[in-house]
């Protein structure tokens, strides 16, 4: 009630709060009730990635999303997501990183032209991401500044299952040890033999990201990872990030 109150209320106003945008709302009270039960064929992945002007969520800005679907533990190709967003500033070493020049972002939609559709094509959805913290640190803080709230949607982070993967693989005590491992993306998709996407623009990481997650939910345990319980029991590997 609280919540809806602020959501469009005089109160809401008076402190200056965005109202709650609609899709936040509705997968927050789905995800209230949620069945981790549910067999992973029957549940919807966004598996997303954003590129940014720094590491630090309450100074810099996000640069572009890009976002894959999962439908049936299939990459539904023509559902992809992506946008390029206007930051108030890019650096120069940014442009370096993700290439995304400043004449590209000059007539770019500004985050908060973008964000409510974002909003809208993430939906219900679970999201996937490859240290999907950072990702969901940028995108909360905004959704809270522009649509009223954070999201809902539970994160699973592919870097973790890799983690639990490689676990899984150890055959003595000291394999725990092997500085050879790399958790980078494109380290474990060469690692793995998966399709090779070009690094740093956010809709190619995501498919990567999409390729390293159905690989390795199929490797997990053997294959004996059905439903999202199970995922869940592999190491705490998703929770809610606000």
């Amino acid at each position: 009630m609280f919540d809806r109150l602020l959501d469009s209320g005089p109160l809401g106003r008076m402190l200056g709060r965005a109202p709650w945008h609609p899709a936040l709302r509705e997968s927050r009270e789905f995800f209230q009730g949620f069945d981790q039960d549910i067999p992973l064929d029957e549940c919807e992945f966004t598996v997303l990635d954003t590129e940014l002007t720094g590491m630090d969520h309450r100074r810099d800005e996000i640069v572009s999303i890009g976002a894959v679907r999962i439908r049936g533990m299939a990459i539904q190709p023509g559902a992809n997501w992506y946008a390029v967003v206007r930051p108030s500033c890019l650096p120069k070493t940014c442009t370096l990183i993700h290439r995304i020049t400043p004449s590209e972002v000059e007539d770019a939609p500004e985050l908060s032209d973008v964000l409510p559709e974002f909003a809208d094509y993430l939906g219900q959805s679970l999201i996937v991401g490859h240290h999907v913290g950072m990702d969901a640190a940028f995108l909360n803080r905004a959704c809270k500044r522009i649509l009223g709230g954070p999201m809902a949607n539970p994160c699973l982070d592919t870097m973790r299952l890799a983690q639990v993967y490689e676990e899984e693989r150890w055959v003595s005590y000291y394999d725990r040890y092997n500085l050879r491992v790399s958790y980078n993306l494109t380290d474990l998709a060469v690692q793995y033999g998966l399709p090779s996407f070009p690094a740093h623009n956010a809709l190619s990481d995501a498919m990567q990201t999409a390729y390293l997650f159905l690989f390795l939910v199929r490797k997990l345990r053997s294959g004996y990872v059905h439903t999202l319980k199970d995922l869940y029991d592999m190491g705490r590997s998703w929770r809610w990030y606000f």
